[in-house]
């Protein structure tokens, strides 16, 4: 039987260079050493195909280098993007992504987070489909937790990375109303379980106030199960002069749905979606929709996550994201 080959140690680097195991290290992590040093390190190190041991480097240092990031729903094109990015922007921070996907059931969720809060991850990254639940105090109170879109109101979270979407909803809904629309149908990822999400309170609220009337209908972010739902929507000569999903994959079940009733998005159906995803610009006709600036939420979220694993202070650890409304074809004047 072969024998796998012997890891080089630290020890091994440290009579190479002649410095301490400490010192090495640092050199290593490029911390509280000489760039010379951490050069010749480096260097030393190379050539003894030395490789840190992430077992042993976690028993040293309490961490694990893993950050568990908890997506709502990843059948949502544009969290798909969001999970990527935020993925990229820890490891350049040389930690690890471990990504979970809620399908954005509560439940799940939940047991999905306690299981990452019980492998011992650095930090936990959330995106949470029931903001409000309970057990998010535990969590966080076990981890550092940085949320993702809605803040998780009763838990406290080292960081928050929120979606204005008081101001977004604000903004298509009057968007609508000057366009002359009345009466307007919003498809929501919600579910009967969790039926106080923030968003579907806002639809509300802007609604009775701007003179609209808005119907919100649960829909699945899977593309075949949101065209099936779409279908419904669009029945019937009393329908909704437009349509305002909650995500762009939703809107794209829409546009699906449409297709199959030779109903034309932009003249016969107004449609708007919730995310910018780079698919709803090549659309026929392209998608009105909302962006929030993924690049800067997916720094922001892993600046915090990073900064609360090292300890460090952060003054600003909620940070509010703008919407920012994309006027394309696919929403006109009634």
């Amino acid at each position: 039987m072969v024998r796998p080959p012997k890891r080089t140690t630290l020890r091994e680097v440290a009579e190479a260079t002649g410095l301490s195991t400490a010192a090495v290290s640092y050199a290593l992590r490029g911390k509280h050493v000489s760039k010379e040093t951490e050069e010749r390190v480096r260097k030393a190190a190379a050539e003894l195909g030395y490789e840190a041991d992430p077992i042993a480097r976690a028993l040293a240092s309490g961490r694990t280098s893993m950050v568990g990031v908890l997506a709502g729903d990843l059948q949502d094109l544009w969290q798909q993007q969001l999970m990527a990015a935020i993925g990229r922007e820890l490891l350049a921070g040389d930690r690890y992504a471990l990504i979970l996907d809620a399908g954005g059931d509560p439940d799940r969720e939940l047991v999905l987070a306690k299981q990452l809060r019980d492998q011992r991850v650095d930090a936990l990254l959330v995106s949470p489909v029931n903001p409000a639940a309970e057990e998010w105090t535990a969590i966080a109170d076990a981890l550092p937790v940085v949320a993702v879109g809605d803040s998780l109101s009763r838990a406290r979270t080292v960081g928050q990375v929120i979606f204005d979407n008081r101001a977004g909803i604000d903004a298509v809904l009057e968007y609508l109303h000057g366009l002359g629309h009345r009466r307007v149908t919003v498809l929501t990822p919600t579910r009967p379980s969790t039926p106080d999400r923030p968003a579907d309170v806002y639809v509300r609220e802007a609604a009775d106030r701007i003179g609209l009337r808005a119907e919100l209908v649960p829909c699945p972010q899977e593309l075949g199960a949101a065209t099936v739902v779409a279908r419904g929507v669009l029945e019937g000569d009393a329908r909704a002069t437009a349509v305002f999903c909650f995500s762009d994959s939703l809107a794209y079940g829409v546009y699906a749905a449409a297709a199959e009733a030779s109903l034309v998005v932009g003249r016969d159906v107004s449609v708007v979606g919730f995310d910018d995803h780079p698919v709803s610009r090549v659309l026929t006709p392209p998608l009105t929709t909302v962006g929030w600036g993924l690049t800067q939420i997916a720094a922001e979220a892993a600046r915090l996550t990073a900064s609360a694993i090292e300890g460090k202070r952060v003054r600003k650890k909620r940070i509010l994201c703008a919407p920012m409304m994309c006027a394309r074809g696919s929403a006109v004047a009634v």
